[in-house]
């Protein structure tokens, strides 16, 4: 069953992320894509978070994880949200978009004798091919996922236990709207949010809990500069522009000797989990 509501806020998700779109005349005028993936930095952030485990999001992963069970997770990256999780494990499956992210996290996984499975595909698209697992973690992906109704319900499906999301509280990129402001006059949104997709979870009829708190930063870049290149990809501005842009950042409160990701690092986050509905073997 789902209340009268879910359309009308599964129709404002759509429009909220559609809102994001880049002006084509801006992304014409530069050869870099906007939408960079830094997979040296979700490399590091994988390595801190395992060396490290710790949160919400871990913690009820672990607690769903007694006895030891499989672990499948949606839109991988290159292992943050799984790989700390390989000592409760019996087996992991990931699942990413990206194949470089997905040879990143299985050389971690089999470095630490995992067994493990990796699938290259979007999600909900490739759930068959995935398969169930007792729980499934998907963290940081659904601002990327404008139909999010299946989305969510294949999360569902594919749990035989429990299923453990971890979103920031806002869009991650609203880090940067002031940026856009000033290097483009581009007013950016403001939404979806988490709340957004708490909202839709009920009108899904899908008991849920969830928490908010603050993960904290890490040096997830290997200095400033990097930092800065990612940021000018980020913001459609022209290798010629990066000294203008280092400056921004220094004077929005960049620390150049930490430097911590605008997009999603040390801010607020949200886990939300529930029942996973797949048959418990």
């Amino acid at each position: 069953m789902v209340t009268a509501d879910l359309p009308e806020l599964l129709d404002r998700w759509h429009r909220d992320l559609a809102a994001w779109a880049i002006p084509e005349h801006i992304t014409a005028a530069v050869a870099d894509s906007p939408w960079v993936l830094p997979r040296q930095v979700f490399a590091r952030r994988a390595d801190r978070m395992t060396a490290t485990p710790a949160g919400p999001s871990y913690r009820e992963a672990v607690a769903a994880l007694e006895p030891p069970g499989s672990v499948l997770d949606v839109g991988s990256g290159a292992g943050a949200a799984c790989l700390p999780l390989l000592p409760h494990a019996t087996s992991l499956t990931a699942v990413d978009a990206d194949a470089g992210m997905l040879e990143q996290l299985a050389g971690r996984a089999s470095a630490a004798g995992a067994k493990t499975t990796t699938v290259l595909g979007r999600w909900p698209d490739a759930a068959a091919q995935a398969g169930p697992a007792d729980v499934v973690t998907c963290h940081h992906v659904v601002y990327n996922a404008p139909d999010l109704e299946p989305f969510l319900r294949a999360l569902t499906a594919s749990a035989r236990r429990r299923v453990v999301l971890e979103t920031t509280l806002r869009h991650p990129l609203t880090a940067l709207n002031d940026l856009w402001l000033r290097f483009h006059g581009l007013e950016r949104p403001a939404g979806p949010t988490a709340a957004d997709v708490i909202r839709i979870l009920t009108a899904m009829e899908l008991a849920t809990d969830f928490t908010t708190w603050h993960r904290p930063g890490g040096r997830d870049y290997a200095n400033f500069d990097e930092l800065v290149d990612v940021t000018r990809r980020r913001l459609c501005l022209p290798p010629e522009r990066t000294a203008e842009l280092a400056d921004a950042l220094t004077e929005g409160g960049s620390d150049p000797e930490h430097p911590l990701d605008l997009g999603s690092s040390g801010r607020e986050v949200v886990t939300i989990w529930w029942d996973g509905s797949a048959a418990r073997g």
